[in-house]
């Protein structure tokens, strides 16, 4: 829901009123159009499924259906109509989820997420990224910074300037490691919680969550320093998890006594 909170970047060289709330009560630069942004999202979609085959094992397609289906009953969102598709590539340990409702599921992560609890994670979590306008707020991002810099580039006359030299630095090296890096680890850590309440809800075990980041943990070669990487440590992810797990495990009881439980096998 957009709220009238004002957005200022580098001390008001650019003003937008376009703040948005993520669903756990982060603030969010988000301007793009929603339609715009399902339209790239049904683009994308389609460009993966000319590049990567998709699985004719009705076993697989099944069962990840059944999943997502589970999740995506829980959810309150303005999608209608989510679509998932299994791709066949089992080098891939990865899924997806895109503005309008696409999800992708690679071979690949079925043997390192390997009970439907686990799959539900990962799904759970890209279905995150989708509820918390996160690829809006990439794409605001970007567009953002290359405006910012098309803007001070004409208005800068004296590039050798203290002014220029910190605008510039604001949007280039701030850019680089204060916003957007930064932003990266926090939209991933804030899926993996809405990921952990949508599985909890839809009535698979919260706690195979910490199994599955243990399970991508040694199914990594060695992982970039979390500093460096968009993605948090999976040690991070883990303490995360561990410490939003009471509130996840109440969404759990709840599901069942309300009779949620989902039985998918592969």
């Amino acid at each position: 829901m957009m709220n009238q909170k004002r957005c200022w970047l580098l001390g008001g060289l650019l003003f937008l009123n376009s703040c948005a709330t993520s669903p756990l009560g982060r603030n969010q630069l988000v301007f793009m159009p929603a339609d715009e942004m399902d339209k790239m999202g049904l683009q994308t979609f389609e460009n993966l499924k000319q590049e990567t085959p998709l699985s004719t094992d009705k076993r697989k397609q099944t069962y990840v259906s059944c999943i997502t289906n589970a999740i995506v009953r829980v959810t309150n969102s303005n999608v209608q109509n989510w679509e998932v598709a299994v791709f066949q590539d089992d080098e891939s340990v990865n899924a997806f989820a895109l503005p309008g409702g696409k999800i992708g599921v690679y071979t690949g992560l079925l043997p390192v997420a390997n009970n439907q609890h686990q799959l539900a994670a990962v799904i759970g979590h890209e279905i995150g990224h989708v509820l918390a306008q996160h690829g809006n707020e990439r794409v605001s991002q970007e567009t953002l910074l290359q405006t910012g810099l098309q803007a001070v580039q004409a208005s800068l006359s004296n590039p050798q300037s203290q002014t220029a030299q910190l605008t510039m630095a604001a949007l280039g090296v701030g850019a680089q490691f204060g916003v957007l890096l930064p932003y990266g680890r926090t939209q991933e850590s804030e899926a993996d919680i809405i990921g952990l309440q949508l599985m909890a809800n839809a009535g698979f075990d919260p706690r195979q969550s910490i199994q599955l980041w243990q399970n991508m943990s040694a199914a990594s070669q060695g992982q970039p320093p979390e500093f460096l990487s968009t993605h948090p440590a999976h040690e991070t992810r883990i303490q995360q998890l561990s410490n939003a797990m009471p509130q996840a495990m109440q969404l759990y009881e709840t599901a069942k006594k309300q009779g949620r439980t989902p039985n998918c096998r592969l």
